[in-house]
């Protein structure tokens, strides 16, 4: 299917959520990765989409703000400390944001695309690709065409499960392994498996009428953009950026 352009249809705004403290790696959202910030990655594809109206990034540290607007990304507002914390919900985040857009600058997107720069692999491609789902997915009622634009209120990136739910065990009281799902069919081998997805973190594409009302970015009606496991990197941990900076490297000495 052609790429189609949604921007002449619809308001989608990107928000980058970037908080400054980071207990496991120290400034992780502003740690070089191959040669630029970690969180430039993730600012950079989101100019580079088709559909994308305005790149916003939420975040509590002026330094965050100030490289974010280095590498092109509005900064309108500093996030409060009080949700900026380690147990702060996502949701919590999305919400201020939305309010003080529209209390400050009378705006207000039709869809909120939230992006975590611990996800640099992901690209401008798979941003459009999320974004162009809402025109692929219509459904014939009688004489009447509905387009899921109206019924989607989110698409949320996903990739494979790398270990699926059949072979995962927890460890009981006694200390004894046990199956995760107790009804695990017997007889499946495992290229038999039923296909097992899980949320990468790479993009939350919310309708910002549906976030606003049910207060969560998983609404019900909720569809999955399915990214290879390759760029599903998160990064939370020292030794993921090692391997996010040899894929990029190798990426970028193939495309040589």
């Amino acid at each position: 299917m052609s790429n189609h352009n949604l921007k002449s249809s619809l308001q989608v705004t990107a928000l980058i959520t970037a908080r400054g403290g980071s207990k496991g790696v120290p400034k992780k959202n502003i740690r070089p990765l191959a040669g630029k910030p970690l969180i430039a990655w993730t600012i950079e594809a989101a100019l580079k989409s088709k559909n994308i109206e305005r790149v916003i990034v939420s975040t509590d540290d002026p330094e965050i703000a100030e490289i974010s607007n280095q590498y092109g990304a509005d900064t309108p507002f500093i996030r409060p400390s009080l949700i900026a914390k380690d147990d702060t919900p996502h949701i919590d985040v999305l919400i201020h944001a939305l309010e003080w857009l529209k209390t400050h600058e009378n705006y207000s997107p039709d869809y909120i695309l939230t992006l975590q720069p611990t996800s640099p692999l992901r690209t401008s491609n798979d941003i459009d690709g999320a974004i162009n789902l809402l025109h692929r997915y219509k459904k014939t009622n009688n004489t009447n065409n509905i387009d899921y634009e109206e019924k989607i209120d989110a698409v949320i990136g996903i990739c494979e499960a790398s270990n699926h739910p059949y072979i995962v065990h927890s460890i009981n009281k006694k200390g004894y392994l046990e199956p995760f799902i107790d009804k695990k069919p017997s007889y499946l081998r495992r290229q038999d498996f039923p296909s097992a997805y899980v949320i990468n973190g790479a993009i939350y594409l919310n309708q910002v009428s549906s976030l606003m009302a049910l207060k969560t970015m998983f609404p019900p009606k909720s569809i999955g953009y399915v990214m290879p496991r390759e760029r599903s990197l998160d990064i939370d941990e020292l030794w993921e950026f090692i391997v996010a900076e040899a894929l990029i490297i190798h990426k970028s000495n193939y495309e040589k």
